[in-house]
């Protein structure tokens, strides 16, 4: 089931239910899931999970409509297409949805939360979503490399059918750069122009196929680099962190040093000072006794 199929059908036909009214109450101005409550957020992490079940699907779907496409007979592809072009546009929207969720809930990860338990859990939950999400956009790209191969068999069948002598490395040059010099050679020969015709109506189809198949591998590539990004980018802060602490343990272990160094300063203060008065009171009495013998005297 598609994303738009998925969404229909979960949406009840006289308003959200109370499970729903219960999920909006999390959103913020801006429509989206309010990711500061420990409830928010792991709301939007089993949203994010539920999206990447539909994103595979999909994958999957593309798959089974690639070798459709591939073994349909000329004419009777058109539909096929039509709905392959569809859901794959629907899946690169998603795609680059379910990026930018991710990006606001590593970026929910770390500010704001107090307890170190919950912080891990929402490093754990991240992580989870992450790996999923890059699994499936590997899986998305071995589909396409699989379809582009094939597509790339059968342009060179094809092209050995008009020039059945052609070298390997002609047919990859046809492959790179689409050329039909060859095959409109071939259509002026009236013995095998039926034949000719065929093959470039067919090497046509599947060079328009490849190019929508590498653009695809090249927004694939930039969905692997942005989760590569988020990894590094999370690592780096939970290393900023992780050195924080490290420095306030530090100071504080250098701030307990300087107070004990205060108190035996006290300490000793108040034992000069306990001397001070002890030998002070000594004189006062030693002054005290001379001054008594002396008036006896007289």
């Amino acid at each position: 089931m598609s994303y738009r199929a998925q969404q229909r059908q979960a949406a009840p036909p006289n308003g959200p239910s109370q499970s729903q009214s219960h999920e909006l109450t999390n959103l913020d101005a801006n429509g989206s899931r309010s990711l500061e409550s420990q409830s928010g957020f792991l709301a939007e992490v089993t949203s994010v999970q539920n999206s990447i079940g539909v994103f595979s699907a999909n994958v999957t779907r593309i798959g089974a409509l690639n070798s459709r496409a591939l073994d349909a007979l000329r004419g009777d592809d058109a539909a096929i297409k039509n709905e392959l072009d569809g859901l794959t546009a629907e899946t690169r929207a998603l795609s680059n949805e379910l990026r930018d969720r991710i990006k606001r809930l590593q970026a929910a990860v770390l500010p704001g939360v107090p307890e170190k338990r919950e912080k891990e859990m929402r490093q754990n939950q991240v992580a989870l979503v992450r790996t999923k999400f890059t699994e499936a956009l590997q899986t998305y790209q071995k589909v396409e490399q699989d379809s582009r191969n094939k597509s790339q068999q059968r342009i060179a069948r094809q092209y050995r059918i008009v020039k059945p002598e052609a070298t390997q490395e002609e047919i990859n040059e046809v492959i790179a750069s689409g050329q039909d010099q060859v095959f409109m050679q071939a259509l002026t020969s009236s013995t095998r122009y039926d034949q000719s015709r065929s093959a470039y109506n067919e090497v046509q189809a599947r060079a328009q196929d490849l190019k929508k198949m590498e653009q695809t591998l090249g927004e694939l590539a930039q969905l692997f680099s942005d989760m590569a990004l988020l990894i590094e980018q999370q690592n780096e802060t939970v290393a900023a962190i992780e050195n924080t602490a490290i420095d306030v343990e530090k100071n504080a272990g250098e701030g307990l040093k300087q107070t004990e160094v205060a108190v035996g300063i006290a300490r000793r203060l108040r034992q000069k000072r306990w001397i001070c008065f002890i030998i002070t009171l000594i004189v006062v009495i030693i002054l005290a006794a001379v001054l008594a013998v002396e008036l006896t005297k007289k």
